[in-house]
């Protein structure tokens, strides 16, 4: 029996992986493994541009914690993932970006000869984008590199990772070198008797969590040691639904509102989780540095970048928070009492501020299947949704306010929905649509459970708030849209429209996410953006 190619070697190591789900897009180059993962139980999701294979891939990744894969093409290919995988490293999905890279046996170092799809260095281009890259030198190493760029991909921080194979190797037969075994050290708990005492003393504690501690799935150990110390839970964006909703130390979102930014001010003690207070999260770092702050991350100096902590705790989230020894204190019906009292003024605020983003709201929270994954673009109606929309689980939100990419919110809820765990919900607005609407080919190619609502407001909303507000004429914001219902139909996708955030919208989405089939709502609606949106922060430089 001949030796198995380098193709079969990685289509092996991806089986051996545990692989579910690869998303990709043929190339001249590549494809030999279209034809190796034909052989294995792996679903393989054909796409029609690079950059949805990267955003799907990281939906994928976002509503599992597994690793989301994306197979693509040498040179332009692999060029066009890179909004894709720049979005991923900001938010710490693990991502794996599989690319093929011209022969080996025609690259000259140092010389760009002119071979179809070339580039000097195709693995420096991920470089900025990316925890680190590999390519692969020989067709016998390719399962090894395999598992090793899979590897630091999921390792903590997570992120994702390059990885390059010259096509020839994919057709080479060689007998593969066995992959480098993993010898995890138990992780050792550092002295806690300080951030003890911290805590111990604290009159005012406060609990502030980011992604890193939904990733190493903390919630339920951040839960008890809140009501043990009587100390609310501000989550970040990339933390949203840590706890669940009627948790009673479960402080409402967003940050930004005054009302929840008044418990931070008020905080004596900080016990910071799996965060680096980003500048979206911070309001550009305007928020004061607590009276006293315990970090608890994977990495020091991501701790450190934007606040110095007085405590940090290196090591994973949720082991470090178990092993915190805190005496039970009173107060968590006061707690309770306060908490009630901010989310009934934040909702009053919205209600009152904009009524139709109140109704997107409560609608969402009435008519949503328990298991949905929700997916938000970057658009007015995803940041309220971002910010305000009440995600019952972990892994049920998929935000990207890590780099903030437009165009996210489509390609990425095709990945949620390829992971099995829910029918995904993707909320966009037209501009952002528009990104990526010719795979509305591959969700009705695939039969994918996703909903997509379309806010149709005439341009980039956003943007046309800027110019407004600046007092600028609107330059490039406007337009007269599509017929998105009947381009959707074109597809063979099933697609009706309505006005405004209504009874209409709230009966056609209820039958909408029933179904079994994908669907897109459109809703021609204008919106004001929430307090969560730069524009907005009520946090000001001083004069």
């Amino acid at each position: 029996m001949p030796a198995p190619t380098g193709a079969q070697h990685l289509a092996d190591a991806l089986t051996a992986l545990g692989t579910e789900v690869v998303f990709g897009l043929p190339g001249v180059h590549n494809l030999p493994l279209w034809e190796a993962l034909a052989d294995t139980d792996i679903r393989l999701v054909g796409v029609r541009h690079e950059q949805t294979a990267g955003y799907a891939a990281d939906g994928y990744a976002r509503a599992t914690g597994k690793l989301g894969v994306a197979l693509v093409t040498t040179g332009p290919g692999a060029a066009n993932t890179l909004a894709a995988v720049g979005e991923a490293m900001a938010s710490a999905a693990p991502v794996l970006i599989i690319a093929t890279d011209i022969p080996s046996t025609l690259r000259r170092p140092g010389v760009v000869r002119g071979v179809l799809h070339e580039t000097s260095d195709q693995q420096a281009m991920f470089a900025p984008v990316t925890k680190a890259g590999f390519t692969v030198t020989s067709a016998d190493q390719v399962a090894a590199t395999l598992h090793r760029a899979a590897r630091l991909a999921l390792q903590p921080q997570s992120g994702p990772v390059y990885l390059g194979i010259p096509t020839d190797f994919l057709s080479e037969r060689t007998p593969a070198r066995r992959p480098p075994r993993s010898h995890a050290r138990p992780a050792e708990i550092p002295d806690l008797t300080e951030a003890e005492a911290l805590l111990a003393a604290a009159d005012r504690p406060l609990i502030w969590a980011g992604g890193g501690a939904l990733r190493a799935e903390a919630g339920e150990a951040i839960g008890k040691l809140a009501e043990r110390l009587a100390a609310p839970v501000l989550t970040t964006f990339g933390a949203r639904g840590l706890l669940p909703v009627d948790h009673p130390c479960l402080a409402p979102n967003p940050v930004h509102a005054p009302e929840v930014g008044a418990l931070w001010d008020e905080a004596d003690v900080v016990l910071a989780i799996g965060t680096d207070f980003d500048g979206l999260m911070t309001q550009n770092w305007l928020m004061p540095k607590p009276e006293k702050l315990i970090a608890i991350n994977v990495d020091p100096d991501d701790a450190a970048k934007n606040y110095q902590p007085d405590v940090t705790l290196v090591g994973d989230a949720r082991v470090l928070v178990e092993a915190l020894k805190v005496e039970e204190r009173s107060g968590i019906a006061a707690l309770v009492g306060r908490l009630a009292k901010v989310s009934a003024r934040v909702r009053r605020r919205i209600k009152e501020e904009e009524p139709q983003a109140a109704d997107l709201l409560s609608t969402l929270d009435e008519v949503l299947p328990s298991d949905a994954v929700v997916v938000a673009d970057m658009c007015v109606a995803g940041y309220w949704i971002g910010g305000f929309h009440r995600v019952r689980a972990p892994r049920k939100l998929a935000y990207p306010m890590g780099w903030g990419t437009l165009g996210y919110g489509f390609p990425a809820a095709l990945g949620a929905s390829a992971a099995g765990s829910g029918r995904a919900i993707c909320v966009t607005g037209d501009g952002g649509f528009l990104f990526g609407c010719g795979d509305l080919h591959t969700l009705a190619q695939e039969q994918l459970p996703v909903t997509t609502i379309v806010v149709d407001d005439g341009g980039y909303g956003m943007l046309r708030y800027d110019q407004d507000r600046a007092g600028l004429p609107r330059r490039g914001v406007d337009w007269d849209s599509p017929d998105f219902v009947g381009l959707a139909r074109s597809f063979g996708v099933h697609a009706d429209r309505v006005s405004g955030f209504g009874r209409a919208f709230r009966r056609l989405l209820g039958e909408f996410v029933e179904s079994d089939e994908p669907n897109v709502l459109v809703v021609r609606a204008k919106m004001a953006p929430p307090l969560n949106t730069s524009p907005r922060w009520y946090r000001k430089e001083s004069p």
